[in-house]
C-alpha cells in the first residue's frame, strides 16, 4: 500500500513538473532547472527569507529613534499593510509569469513595445542592484553579529572592521557550499529552517517577556520620539520607517526560483502570502515584546557589541550566557538566510544573463547538468558581495548604506511592474483565458492572460493603486539620512550607489546591451 501511494506522489509530481514545463513554454522558454521544490518547501524559503522578527530585533532602534515606541508600532502596521499589498500584485505576476527572470520579464510583457525594450533592461538591472545590495547586507549583518557575541563573552577582545569582512566571507562561503551541492539538499535545508525560524521566535519570546521588567502600555503606545532632530514628527516617522521596510526585504525571492518549484503558477503566490502573514504576525509580535522590555534604553544604545538587543536580552536575563543563546539563535537564523539569498539572486542574475542583459551573459548563463544549478552564477554573485565587503574595512558607515539600496533598487522595480499593471488593468488588457493550448502568452509582444492568484475588479484596483503609494514612499525615505543635521558619518550615499549602477548600466546598453538585449528570448518556438 505504502508503496503504491508513494508511486501516485510520484506520478502526481510528475504531471506537475510537466504542466510546469509547459507553461513555461508558453512564455519561450526551455526548462533546465530541476524542478525540486514543492509548496512546503517554497514556504519555508520565503519565510525565511524575510525573517521579520529577526529583522525586527537586530534593527528596531531605527524606528525607535525616529518615531519612539508608538511611531515603530504604527510604522510597522503601515509598513505590514503595505507590503501586504505588494506582494498581492507580485503574486498576480508571478502567477501570470512564473519565471526567474520576475521584473523585467513583467515588464517586457506588460510595457507598451516603443519603450519595453529599455523599460525591461533598466527593471532587470533595478533588481540585479537590489538583490546584490540585500544579500550583502545581509552577510554583512551576520558577521557583525558574530562580531558581537564575541565582543559581548570575550571581554579581552579589540574589535576591527576588517574581522567582521573575514567573518562576513565565512558567511558567503557558506552559502555557497549548500547552493553549489544541488539536488534536493536545498530545499529540505529551507524546510528545516522554517521550523528553527517558529520555534527560535518562542525561545526569545518567552524568557524576554518573564524576566525583564515592563514598560507601560501608555509608554508604547503613545509615545512618540524624534531623536533625529526633524523639524516635524510626521517627518521622523517616515524617516524611521526603513528599519521596518527592510525587516520585510526579499519578498520576490520566490519568484526567482519559479523554475525550481513544481505547480509554480499557483505555489509562489501561496508562498509568498503566507509569508507576509506568518512573519508580519511574529515580526509584530517581538516588535511589541522589545518595546516592553526596553529596559534603559540608553545603555542598550551605547552597547559595545553594536547591537542594543544584545543590551536589553543581558538586562532582561541578567546572564551573559544566557544572552549569547538567544542571540545565537538570531545570528543562526541571519546566517541560514544568507543561503537563500545567494539563490534567489544567483537565479534572478541568470536568469537576465540568458536573456544576454549583463556583460558575459554567455558564461552566467550556463546551468551545470549535474546539479541543474547555474553555478557561475552563484560564484559571481558571491564574488561581488564579497568585493563589496571589502568597504567595510574603510568605513561601516558607508556600507551601512546598502540597506537602503537594498530597499530602493527592489522597490524601485517592484513600482515599474505595479505601475504598467494598473495600467493594462484599468485599460482592459489582460484576458481571463487564451485562445489555444499551444498560444504563446504573457511575454514581450504576446497576448497577456491572468493566472490562478488574481484579485478581479475595483478590489484589484484598489489595492494596486495602494501599493504603489506605499512604495514610492519606501523608496523616497530610503535615500533620507537617519538626522536632520547632516555629518559624513550619518549622510545617506545609497542614492549615489543606485543611480550609479544605473548610469552605468545605461552606458552598458548604448556601447553594447541595445544591439543583443531585446527582452525575453525565445527559446522555444
Amino acid at each position: 500500500m505504502k508503496h503504491m501511494e508513494a508511486t501516485s506522489m510520484q506520478e502526481l509530481g510528475g504531471q506537475s513538473s510537466k504542466a510546469d514545463d509547459e507553461n513555461l513554454a508558453r512564455m519561450g522558454k526551455r526548462p533546465v532547472l530541476k524542478r525540486n521544490f514543492g509548496l512546503l518547501s517554497m514556504l519555508g524559503f520565503s519565510c525565511t527569507i524575510l525573517i521579520t522578527w529577526e529583522g525586527i530585533v537586530v534593527l528596531f532602534l531605527q524606528a525607535y529613534s525616529n518615531g519612539g515606541p508608538a511611531g515603530a508600532v504604527y510604522g510597522f502596521i503601515f509598513v505590514w499593510l503595505g507590503v501586504a499589498s505588494t506582494f498581492v500584485v507580485l503574486s498576480e505576476l508571478a502567477s501570470m509569469a512564473p519565471t526567474s527572470g520576475g521584473q523585467y520579464h513583467w515588464c517586457s510583457m506588460l510595457a507598451p513595445p516603443s519603450g519595453m525594450k529599455l523599460v525591461s533592461y533598466l527593471t532587470g538591472w533595478l533588481t540585479v542592484i537590489g538583490w546584490q545590495a540585500t544579500y550583502a547586507t545581509s552577510c554583512y549583518l551576520c558577521g557583525s553579529l558574530i562580531q558581537g557575541l564575541i565582543i559581548l563573552t570575550q571581554k579581552d577582545y579589540v574589535p576591527h572592521n576588517w574581522h567582521a569582512t573575514l567573518l562576513f566571507w565565512a558567511v558567503a562561503l557558506f552559502a555557497v557550499g549548500i547552493n553549489c551541492v544541488g539536488g534536493r539538499l536545498l530545499p529540505r535545508f529551507e524546510g528545516f529552517i522554517l521550523i528553527l525560524h517558529v520555534l527560535g521566535f518562542f525561545a526569545i519570546l518567552i524568557p524576554l517577556t518573564y524576566m525583564a521588567d515592563h514598560g507601560t502600555a501608555k509608554e508604547v503606545f503613545t509615545q512618540f520620539l524624534n531623536l533625529g532632530g526633524f523639524p516635524t514628527q510626521g517627518l521622523s516617522f517616515f524617516v524611521g520607517l526603513v528599519g521596518c521596510v527592510f525587516a520585510f526585504a526579499g519578498g520576490d525571492a520566490a519568484v526567482h526560483m519559479s523554475e525550481e518549484i513544481t505547480n509554480a503558477a499557483v505555489a509562489v503566490p501561496t508562498s509568498m502570502m503566507l509569508s507576509v502573514l506568518i512573519n508580519g504576525s511574529l515580526g509584530f509580535g517581538m516588535l511589541i515584546a522589545m518595546l516592553f522590555c526596553l529596559g534603559n534604553i540608553q545603555q542598550s544604545i551605547n552597547s559595545p557589541t553594536g547591537y542594543p538587543f544584545m543590551a536589553i536580552f543581558l538586562q532582561a536575563t541578567g546572564s551573559v550566557a544566557g544572552t549569547a543563546v538567544m542571540a545565537s539563535i538570531v545570528t543562526t537564523m541571519g546566517i541560514t538566510t544568507s543561503v537563500g539569498m545567494l539563490a534567489s539572486s544567483s537565479r534572478q542574475m541568470w536568469a537576465f544573463a540568458r536573456d544576454r542583459g549583463i556583460p558575459g551573459w554567455r558564461i552566467w548563463s550556463q546551468v551545470h547538468g549535474g546539479t541543474a544549478v547555474p553555478v557561475y552564477s552563484v560564484l559571481l554573485t558571491t564574488v561581488i558581495v564579497c568585493l563589496l565587503a571589502l568597504i567595510n574595512i574603510g568605513s561601516a558607515v558607508a556600507f551601512n548604506d546598502l540597506v537602503a539600496m537594498s530597499i530602493s533598487g527592489l522597490y524601485m522595480s517592484y513600482m515599474v511592474v505595479a505601475g504598467l499593471l494598473l495600467y493594462r488593468r484599468c485599460t482592459g488588457g489582460i484576458s481571463k483565458t487564451a485562445n489555444g493550448e499551444s498560444a504563446v502568452v504573457n511575454t514581450a509582444g504576446a497576448t497577456l492572460v491572468w493566472g490562478p492568484f488574481h484579485v478581479p475588479g475595483i478590489w484589484g484596483i484598489l489595492i494596486n493603486a495602494f501599493a504603489l503609494i506605499y512604495m514610492t514612499i519606501a523608496v523616497f525615505f530610503s535615500f533620507w539620512p537617519p538626522s536632520w543635521q547632516v555629518t559624513v558619518n550619518t549622510m545617506n550615499f545609497s542614492v549615489v550607489g543606485t543611480f550609479g549602477v544605473i548610469l552605468l548600466s545605461l552606458i552598458y546598453y548604448v556601447i553594447r546591451a541595445r544591439h543583443i538585449y531585446n527582452g525575453p528570448v525565445m527559446e522555444v518556438f
